[in-house]
């Protein structure tokens, strides 16, 4: 089992940037596909972001060219760059691995104000 902890949000102004992080346990990270997710109120958890074992990116339609995701398997951590950030994009960001842990971790929360 791996355990998943993220951070890094906040509350930023539309056009503004965050880095959030996903910090992981284990030995087997970097074997592992990451993949940060977001839930906005009211709504179903929806995929953002996905990196390979291998550094291979792949983004939801609705961030691409503004996020960047990005992982260093020596601090067993992946990364989510946000810029140019819009107050659609506030929401709780979650990581998992894919295929998922049973154990979500508890998610970090950024607001972007409009």
């Amino acid at each position: 089992q791996v355990q998943l902890v993220e951070s890094g949000g906040g509350l930023v102004q539309a056009g503004g940037s965050l880095r959030l992080s996903c910090a992981a346990s284990g030995r087997t990270f970097s074997s592992y596909t990451m993949k940060w997710f977001r839930q906005a109120p009211g709504m179903e958890r929806e995929f953002v972001a996905g990196i390979s074992w291998s550094g291979t990116p792949w983004y939801a339609d609705s961030v691409k060219g503004r996020f960047t995701i990005s992982r260093d398997n020596a601090k067993n951590t992946v990364y989510l760059q946000m810029n140019s950030l819009k107050p659609e994009d506030t929401a709780v960001y979650y990581c998992n691995t894919l295929p998922p842990q049973s154990s979500w971790g508890q998610g970090t929360q950024v607001t972007v104000s409009s």
